[in-house]
């Protein structure tokens, strides 16, 4: 019986999803009692004038008289759910699967001390790991590895769909993970490719931050970048700041003022080369954007998948109205009809 009342109730609350068809037979339902009503007033309007007509017969009314009744409201719930039946309540259960073939995708980040100067807030490389972040959110099975760099390069994270390792090491990152000072783009790149080059991905992209002044490391940034192109891989370069005197906050606390210059040049040539996009980024905002451009630009192809499963639940109100009809004819074709009609 729960069970009875739970569907009834899971029929109506979903009323809406039924086609006009379907509603209809809901429409129907209120019509049955309405009916019996009517019957039952003419029979009463009836049964009132009887007395007139035969006065010698008086008509007693009683609590079991109220049981002639029965029968009717016995027929009256076999008919609302022959029609709930009719109307064919189901429950619709949509499974979604998403595929895609995924990009690969290398982020690159300079962590030489310049990434600490404070002309983004709070500074260049803490502004770098926040649009990371909303970066790797954005991304759906694109495997994605992290390489940073100062005087000399090494991969901190490899390629992986496991975005919350990809986070964590994110949050790892500081301007004093690597000891040598300067800034090896060529390196960076260098060890980019060798992480990527056994891919077979059908696309291959890394995205290089840096201030754009290469000052150290042991291979040409424009060598690594021709390098990068017989891989296949797809490079975009952004330079991060702006130039003049600028502060930062040193590891001893201390505030340092410095003059700063950027080498855009580099960083484009390696665009070119790589067949990808340069980007200047002066503040939070524009940098946010660049990778919000990138993000619309290396997106795949994401094939979706719909299982529909349907499950119909009219035998159960069919059950229960064969239930209240054979109820119904035993009130009124045995014994229990007579002392109903005494």
């Amino acid at each position: 019986m729960d069970a009875w009342f739970s569907i009834t109730w899971f029929t109506i609350s979903t009323l809406r999803g039924f086609a006009w068809e379907q509603r209809l037979f809901f429409l129907l339902i209120p019509a049955v009692p309405f009916l019996f009503i009517v019957r039952w007033l003419i029979h009463s309007r009836f049964r009132q004038r009887l007395p007139i007509a035969l006065p010698s017969q008086q008509i007693s009314w009683s609590p079991v008289s109220l049981l002639r009744f029965v029968p009717d409201i016995l027929m009256s719930i076999c008919l609302i759910l022959i029609l709930i039946a009719l109307a064919r309540p189901q429950r619709y259960q949509e499974r979604i699967e998403q595929t895609s073939e995924g990009i690969d995708i290398m982020l690159v980040m300079d962590v030489s001390e310049s990434m600490l100067l404070e002309d983004f807030k709070p500074t260049r490389l803490e502004a770098a790991k926040q649009v990371a972040h909303t970066f790797i959110n954005g991304r759906f099975q694109d495997r994605m590895g992290i390489v940073v760099f100062a005087g000399n390069a090494y991969g901190m994270a490899p390629l992986t769909t496991d975005y919350r390792l990809l986070h964590q090491y994110v949050d790892e990152i500081r301007s004093n993970m690597i000891t040598n000072s300067g800034t090896a783009i060529g390196d960076a790149l260098a060890v980019t490719i060798n992480r990527m080059r056994e891919s077979d991905s059908k696309s291959k992209v890394a995205i290089l931050i840096s201030d754009g002044d290469n000052t150290a490391g042991n291979i040409d940034p424009v060598t690594a970048a021709q390098l990068a192109q017989v891989y296949s891989i797809k490079l975009y370069t952004i330079v991060v700041g702006t130039e003049g005197n600028l502060s930062y906050t040193d590891e001893t606390g201390n505030t340092q003022t410095v003059q700063n210059t950027i080498d855009e040049r580099t960083l484009r040539e390696i665009a070119r080369i790589g067949e990808g996009r340069f980007y200047r980024a002066s503040n939070n905002s524009a940098l946010q954007e660049v990778f919000t451009q990138i993000n619309a630009y290396e997106k795949a192809e994401i094939r979706e998948i719909r299982f529909t499963d349907t499950k119909d639940y009219y035998y159960v109100y069919l059950r229960w109205a064969i239930v209240f009809f054979l109820l119904w004819l035993l009130v009124k074709n045995t014994f229990i009809s007579n002392v109903l009609e005494d």
